[in-house]
């Protein structure tokens, strides 16, 4: 080989080195780029971390002719919306008294008051000017049947929180189960007693899941991490949902079909993961490096929720659930079939 020749290979190949090692080093020194969901056209990007709750937000286009709904907790606080008591442990009423206003109801949701403080079980719409339509409930509360201090015991009075556990909502939404509701919302307060070292029961009703999280330890402990992540949201018009991890362990997502209605349950999606991650604590040790949680992960549990065995639930004429259930994770979508069966909510568990 002449010489000529032979520092031209030598250009070549030190040339491609170069440009192959500043490569990897763009990729280190870059910010990570949002990574790609095919199935329903997602993009992720995080983790946002404080302590020990991680969350990656869902980015996405707002589907085409999406709809804005009023959340049950400021439908309650406005008393365009009755929730009814109706004597039945698992079965209350809901009724939409606005003119304008379409509320939609989250599984998930508490509300307090009645007989018993209870959860509703499903997803639903419900229609401006609705009349009671009834709508499955589980009690959140045990022993009690009666008023308490000065109540309505016709009709409850707030919707203020979500339930506060994956296992609570598993129980709620998978299983229907009202006697692994009653269990979990039992390890729930307990791990948050545990937790926060201090019991916290409620005095007028120590069963109650609903006063257990007023407690002033509880809210404290779950504002810092409120305070802490809430403003992640703020300046993107593209996030859509969110994926949670506690303690580098995934547990479930929320996505909506807009950014507008994304943020309308924004805070009381974070405020029940913040109570779940106080309600977990820290395990001490950090998990070793080629365990941590990555994007990737947090991806391939969306596109595998997605793919489980398929049944439908049909709430009312308008509202259906969709259930799809594998080894792995539970999924939920809500259809709006006034609209041709847009989707409207998606929720991803873990198993």
């Amino acid at each position: 080989m002449n010489k000529r020749l032979f520092a031209l290979l030598t250009a070549v190949i030190t040339f491609t080195t170069g440009v192959a090692i500043a490569g990897l080093w763009l990729q280190k020194t870059k910010p990570p780029v949002p990574k790609e969901i095919p199935i329903s056209n997602y993009r992720l990007s995080g983790p946002y971390t404080f302590e020990n709750l991680s969350i990656f937000l869902v980015h996405g286009p707002d589907e085409r002719g999406s709809r804005i709904y009023t959340t049950l907790e400021d439908a309650m606080k406005r008393e365009i919306v009755i929730v009814h008591e109706t004597s039945e442990v698992n079965e209350l009423a809901i009724e939409n008294v606005s003119p304008s206003e379409e509320v939609f109801v989250q599984a998930g949701d508490i509300v307090k008051g009645g007989q018993q403080d209870r959860t509703l079980a499903v997803d639903l719409i419900v229609p401006v000017k609705s009349g009671k339509i009834p709508i499955d409930a589980f009690c959140v509360e045990s022993g009690r049947w009666t008023q308490r201090g000065n109540e309505a015991i016709s009709q409850f009075n707030s919707s203020a929180s979500m339930l506060p556990s994956k296992e609570l909502k598993l129980a709620a939404k998978a299983d229907s189960s009202q006697a692994k509701v009653w269990q979990e919302v039992q390890t729930a307060r307990e791990n948050l007693s545990d937790s926060l070292n201090q019991d916290v029961a409620g005095v007028a009703s120590r069963s109650s899941m609903q006063l257990a999280l007023e407690n002033d330890k509880v809210v404290e402990s779950a504002a810092k991490y409120v305070d802490k992540l809430s403003s992640i949201v703020d300046g993107r018009s593209d996030v859509i949902g969110f994926v949670f991890a506690i303690n580098d362990k995934l547990n479930s997502a929320d996505v909506y079909p807009s950014n507008a209605m994304f943020k309308q349950f924004w805070p009381r999606l974070l405020k029940a993961a913040a109570v779940e991650a106080v309600a977990e604590g820290s395990p001490g040790a950090a998990r070793p490096a080629n365990e941590a949680l990555t994007i990737n992960a947090a991806g391939d549990f969306l596109v595998a929720a997605e793919k489980g065995a398929e049944s439908l639930n049909e709430v009312t004429k308008r509202t259906h659930m969709v259930k799809r259930e594998s080894e792995q994770g539970v999924f939920f979508e809500t259809r709006d079939m006034d609209h041709g069966g847009a989707w409207i909510h998606r929720n991803y568990l873990t198993r």
